[in-house]
């Protein structure tokens, strides 16, 4: 995960701020916790500001785009946390475990040194509404075989595990794989795919061939027929959940 960020990291701020909406529902699922531990925090989207948080994260590249006045950060890694058992009322994840280099290991950190609660943030593919993206154009981006047995994994760790639909609004602020899916056109600019790591991981020729494919169905207006709909809608389901653990 350090060695991914640090090569696509550089200007991750530009593009994968806080969508408010998001972290209301983060910090909703937080609950009464007092202290967080938040792991994978890259530059602190989505930390609590009203509470006593604490980042871990593996890539200097990501550390180095955080605030000034964000939470502390320490260097470590999932897998090998540097704490004490049950330091922190509850542990933090958001879009990370994909990342893990030992999911389960991971998983089993997170379990000793929260006190009351795990929050997980993931998108589980094979929930909500299907992505046109990886659905028509991208398919060889399609994580639903490899996120189903990571959501397998964390409900067998972790369980039992509550799982909360967190529903994508058109204009989310935070540029994540699924935030354009009523704004195709941003999926051309390469600013945006750079901060995704869906496309970093992505093979050169897959991703050529579907942006061009893509390209020309929004020339032709083979897109809008098909899909133009989606610009209307306010908001929409595309798998993404809120899975979490109460652990006491």
């Amino acid at each position: 995960m350090s060695s991914l960020y640090d090569r696509i990291g550089g200007s991750y701020g530009a593009t994968r701020g806080q969508d408010p909406r998001i972290a209301a529902l983060i910090n909703e699922a937080l609950g009464d916790a007092r202290s967080v531990v938040n792991v994978g925090a890259g530059t602190g989207a989505y930390e609590p500001t009203d509470r006593e948080v604490l980042a871990v994260e593996p890539s200097e590249t990501m550390i180095a785009q955080r605030p000034p006045r964000s939470a502390p950060v320490i260097r470590a890694s999932a897998e090998s946390l540097p704490l004490g058992d049950g330091a922190f009322d509850a542990a933090l994840a958001v879009n990370t475990v994909q990342h893990w280099t030992d999911l389960r290991a991971g998983l089993r950190e997170l379990r000793r040194v929260a006190r009351k609660r795990i929050v997980i943030f993931l998108r589980d593919a094979k929930s909500g509404s299907p992505f046109w993206l990886t659905e028509d154009y991208l398919p060889s981006l399609d994580p639903s075989r490899r996120i189903s047995a990571i959501v397998e994994a964390i409900q067998d760790e972790l369980r039992p595990v509550r799982a909360l639909p967190v529903r994508l609004p058109r204009d989310c602020v935070d540029g994540l794989f699924t935030a354009y899916w009523g704004r195709p056109e941003m999926y051309l600019d390469s600013e945006v795919r750079r901060n995704i790591s869906n496309f970093a991981l992505a093979r050169e020729h897959d991703l050529a061939e579907g942006l061009a494919s893509l390209r020309a169905d929004l020339e032709s207006g083979a897109w809008e027929r098909k899909y133009g709909h989606l610009r209307s809608l306010p908001e929409l389901d595309l798998g993404h959940r809120l899975l979490v653990a109460e652990l006491a």
